[in-house]
């Protein structure tokens, strides 16, 4: 029996995960919501992620309005449209008993999001019991994937249930997936350093006499190459920890109720929750102060040493995350 609506749900905030799917192809057609569709404005600069706290709820709408006008420009498509197959359904996990759809975007704290998931779907009756190794194995967690279903029931899903994602800032995301599984691969994922770092060192280290391990640098020159997906290929689902939202959530195919921001969490997490129905509950834990906020500082510190042409390649890549949600090009690609 479900028995989580007489307490809260706590849980403990973690660093983003990893997860793992085979990658193969289901195309289907873009599904309109059944809800109003906001007008049509760009978002104000104050209202851009920047790490402080926002109360208002119209940043909400904005944020799902500028997303819908990028949408629309046409010399943004390459970089804001894809198609809707297995590889972004396997990325949606499903809450049935809430109508509920969550798109992972690994690096921005999606542990939280998906174990709030198992204990609504009823898997375990609180956070408390459910055991780490088991948040990640989708075939004991009770969590089941969107790609999962027949197409009518893909479709009803995509058009009747509350669907959300989190974003952060796409260069601080990429200096997390880099940290986490090249540098401190707290999981013990070997493959990332003993099979992934060296078929990217060999194809885009310059100095070949060079004998350390991968380097941020090799890994900029790695997604910025417009022949990228070569390798992507060989990586397999692995690079679901580094590819653009785009290519994760498809949000301009598919209608999204809420995108959330890493950088205000602290409201946008309520916020998902009074909107989706289920705030009555659970209750997103308390998060340190700081922990959330764009990092300038560590963001220009990686990127320093970097050729410009590499780290303009890198954000020719990524633009479409930066203009879809709001961020704002780094400065040092200003100068």
């Amino acid at each position: 029996m479900f028995m989580v609506a007489s307490k809260f749900i706590t849980l403990t905030f973690k660093d983003p995960d990893a997860y793992s799917a085979k990658q193969e192809f289901l195309f289907l057609t873009a599904v309109p919501d059944t809800g109003r569709s906001p007008g049509e404005t760009h978002l104000p600069e104050e209202l851009k992620p920047t790490g402080k706290m926002l109360v208002e709820p119209l940043v909400y709408t904005q944020r799902l309005e500028l997303m819908r006008n990028v949408c629309r420009e046409d010399t943004l498509r390459n970089l804001s449209h894809t198609a809707i197959s297995k590889f972004v359904l396997d990325r949606i996990f499903v809450c049935d008993k809430h109508k509920i759809l969550f798109c992972q975007t690994p690096k921005v704290g999606n542990t939280q999001w998906k174990k709030v998931l198992i204990v609504l779907n009823g898997a375990f009756p609180s956070i408390e019991e459910i055991p780490e190794n088991v948040v990640h194995d989708h075939e004991k967690n009770g969590l089941p994937r969107l790609s999962s279903f027949s197409e009518a029931e893909i479709q009803k899903r995509l058009k009747t249930y509350f669907k959300f994602f989190i974003v952060r800032d796409p260069f601080e995301r990429l200096i997390s997936a880099f940290k986490d599984k090249f540098v401190h691969n707290p999981r013990f994922e070997p493959w990332y350093r003993h099979e992934i770092a060296p078929g990217i060192i060999r194809k885009y280290r310059r100095n070949r006499t060079e004998t350390r391990g991968i380097q941020f640098e090799d890994f900029v020159r790695y997604l910025g190459d417009p022949n990228h997906r070569w390798l992507d290929l060989q990586f397999g689902d692995h690079i679901i920890h580094w590819v653009t939202y785009v290519e994760l959530c498809a949000p301009c195919e598919i209608t999204y109720s809420v995108v959330g921001h890493h950088e205000t969490l602290e409201d946008d997490a309520p916020y998902i929750l009074r909107e989706a129905g289920i705030d009555h509950l659970v209750s997103y834990p308390t998060i340190p102060l700081g922990i959330t906020a764009y990092n300038r500082t560590k963001v220009e510190h990686y990127f320093l040493g970097i050729s410009k042409r590499d780290i303009r390649r890198l954000y020719a890549r990524f633009e479409g995350d930066f203009k879809l949600f709001g961020y704002q090009k780094p400065e040092f690609l200003l100068n």
